[in-house]
């Protein structure tokens, strides 16, 4: 048998102190389920003990949160649990995939080198994986956004948020815009995936909006979002409720940008939101509890 080099012995290290890091958690939790062990809870007295064995299987962050339930879990189910600094490390990524898997999110919404990493903590755990395309400027020529969304399929994402080319729109050159999303879309459906179009609300008029939303239609998108959070701003209630009035009830709708609480994302649900992107959602389903 061929001899294993360093870099993969390192690369195999990893990827099990990862799956260990997700399984020792969610045996945790049905331990304490079974027990009545405060549903898995921290508290300051048990803080230590619980967190140890995490820490002896590799990791290098804990969450606080741990142990919370959602009290909503309709909700949870909207939330595609986001993290997208440039700077996020495995360990994150998984500390990511672990909250989604517990709480139920409707995905994890990550960069596109992340996409295999997560359909493998995520396998079958009915959590999708989303990546973000030509992310955050849109500025990507449309060949490159095709390449990056069939990579990323490959590799497990089931769910594709792409940023339109903004100063296409801007400068009317819509059937440009429509062409890229049209190309991207066709290679989404044709890998049972869903798309998004990111139209970036904070840069355009409502004009601009209405046309991005209606071009995104047109191309076949599965839904229009607002912003990438990396923009002059986030969601806003009149951009959500104006969305849905353009793209009608059919199409979905998603809120990202500066959702923090469960009474924000309520608001944007009320406006019509079907989908939410959130960096805080533990957070968020925290302010659902009774």
């Amino acid at each position: 048998m061929k001899a294993l080099d360093e870099k993969t012995i390192e690369q195999i290290i990893e990827q099990i102190t990862r799956n260990v890091l997700v399984l020792i958690r969610e045996e945790q939790d049905r331990a304490d389920s079974a027990t009545g062990n405060g549903n898995g809870s921290l508290t300051a007295d048990n803080f230590a003990a619980k967190s140890q064995p995490v820490v002896n299987a590799g990791a290098e962050r804990i969450a606080s949160t741990l142990g919370v339930v959602p009290a909503d879990e309709r909700m949870a189910h909207m939330i595609d649990h986001t993290l997208l600094k440039p700077d996020a490390t495995q360990d994150e990524i998984a500390q990511l995939c672990y909250e989604a898997r517990k709480h139920k999110f409707a995905s994890v919404c990550v960069n596109p080198a992340y996409a295999k990493l997560c359909s493998e903590l995520l396998k079958d755990s009915g959590v999708e994986v989303c990546v973000v395309v030509g992310f955050p400027l849109g500025a990507t020529p449309t060949d490159g956004k095709v390449f990056e969304t069939q990579q990323a399929i490959r590799e497990g994402a089931s769910e594709v948020d792409m940023v339109i080319n903004i100063g296409a729109l801007k400068s009317r050159d819509y059937e440009s815009v429509e062409q890229d999303i049209a190309s991207v879309a066709r290679v989404c459906h044709a890998g049972n995936a869903i798309l998004k179009v990111i139209i970036e609300a904070a840069l355009l008029t409502d004009e601009e909006k209405v046309v991005a939303c209606q071009l995104s239609k047109v191309a076949g998108a599965d839904y229009v979002k607002t912003s990438t959070g990396f923009g002059p701003g986030g969601a806003t209630v009149e951009d959500v409720a104006l969305m849905r009035r353009v793209v009608g009830p059919t199409m979905g709708v998603k809120a990202a940008g500066g959702i923090r609480t469960y009474e924000d994302a309520q608001k944007m649900i009320a406006a019509g939101a079907s989908r939410l992107g959130a960096s805080a959602s533990i957070r968020i389903m925290q302010g659902a509890r009774p």
